[in-house]
C-alpha cells in the first residue's frame, strides 16, 4: 500500500511540542507539525481528556477536516466512560444516556464528523496491540480506493484501570494520541510504502506501532519496521 503523510500530530504524557517530538526522534527532518486548537465547549464537555486531545489535534488539520475520510483506530476507546457504565450495572442503577451514546468505539469520530458537518464517513476498527498499525492499513487502502479524498487517522489509546489490568497486554507506550492527514502519492515521490508479513518474533512485540511509525516519519529513515504479535509492519520510502 502506497500514501503520502501531509501532516501528524501526536501526544503523549511526556510529549506534545514539536520541538519535543523532534529531540525524541533524533537528527529529523523538518516535517510539518499541526499544533492543537482550542476545543470548543460542545465539544470539550462531550469527550474525556483523552477524546478532547484527539479532537483538539484533529482540528488542527483545518485544510481537510471538512472533507476527509476519518479512520479511527483504538484497542480499548474511551474506556473510562465503558467502565462507569459497567460500574452503573453492577450497582443495578440507572444508566446515563449521554455516556453510553459516547462509549461506542466510533463515539468521537462521529462526534468530530457532526461538528466539522463532514458526510465523508467514518471507520472504525480495533485490532488489539496492532490497532494502529491495522488503522493505517485501512486508511491507506481507503486512499487506494479513493485517491481524491484525503484520509484523517485517528489514535488514541489510554490505560486499562487496575480492574482490568491482567487484560491490558504490553502497554509500556500508553498513553498515545496520533493523528495523521494522508493523501494519495504525490508528484514529488516523497511517499511511504507499507508492507505487511507475518510477525517474526511474535512473543516480542514492538511497545508501540504508532511510536515507531512515528519516529520512522521525522528520522528520514529510509525504512523501519514494527514487529506486531501477528505482523511485521515495514514502512519504507519510496
Amino acid at each position: 500500500m502506497r500514501f503520502a503523510v501531509r501532516n501528524w500530530f501526536a501526544w503523549t504524557s511526556e510529549r506534545i511540542s514539536s520541538a519535543q517530538w523532534r529531540d525524541w526522534a533524533g537528527p529529523c527532518r523538518e516535517d510539518d507539525f499541526v499544533p492543537p486548537v482550542a476545543l470548543p465547549l460542545s465539544l470539550r464537555r462531550r469527550a474525556t481528556p483523552m477524546g478532547q486531545t484527539l479532537l483538539a489535534g484533529a482540528l488542527g488539520f483545518t485544510e481537510i477536516v471538512q472533507e476527509a475520510r476519518y479512520v479511527q483506530a483504538s484497542r480499548h476507546g474511551e474506556f473510562s466512560r465503558a467502565r462507569q457504565t459497567l460500574l452503573a450495572l453492577a450497582q443495578e442503577e440507572e444508566l446515563s444516556p449521554a455516556e453510553f451514546s459516547m462509549s461506542v468505539h466510533h463515539g468521537l469520530a462521529g462526534l468530530l464528523s457532526i461538528h466539522a458537518q463532514n458526510r465523508q464517513g467514518h471507520i472504525a476498527l480495533a485490532a488489539g496491540t496492532e490497532s494502529f498499525a491495522c488503522g493505517l492499513l485501512e486508511a491507506a487502502a481507503c486512499i487506494a480506493e479513493r485517491p481524491q479524498t484525503p484520509i484523517l487517522l485517528l489514535y488514541a489509546d489510554e490505560k486499562l484501570p487496575h480492574e482490568f489490568a491482567g487484560l491490558a497486554g504490553p502497554e509500556s507506550a500508553l498513553p498515545c494520541v496520533m493523528v495523521l492527514g494522508l493523501t494519495a502519492p504525490r508528484m514529488d515521490g516523497d511517499d511511504i510504502i507499507l508492507t505487511q508479513e507475518p510477525a517474526s518474533r511474535p512473543g516480542d512485540p514492538s511497545p508501540s506501532a504508532a511510536l515507531d511509525f512515528l519516529r520512522f516519519l521525522l528520522s528520514g529513515e529510509a525504512q523501519a519496521v514494527s514487529h506486531g504479535e501477528h505482523w511485521d509492519w515495514t514502512w519504507r520510502h519510496a
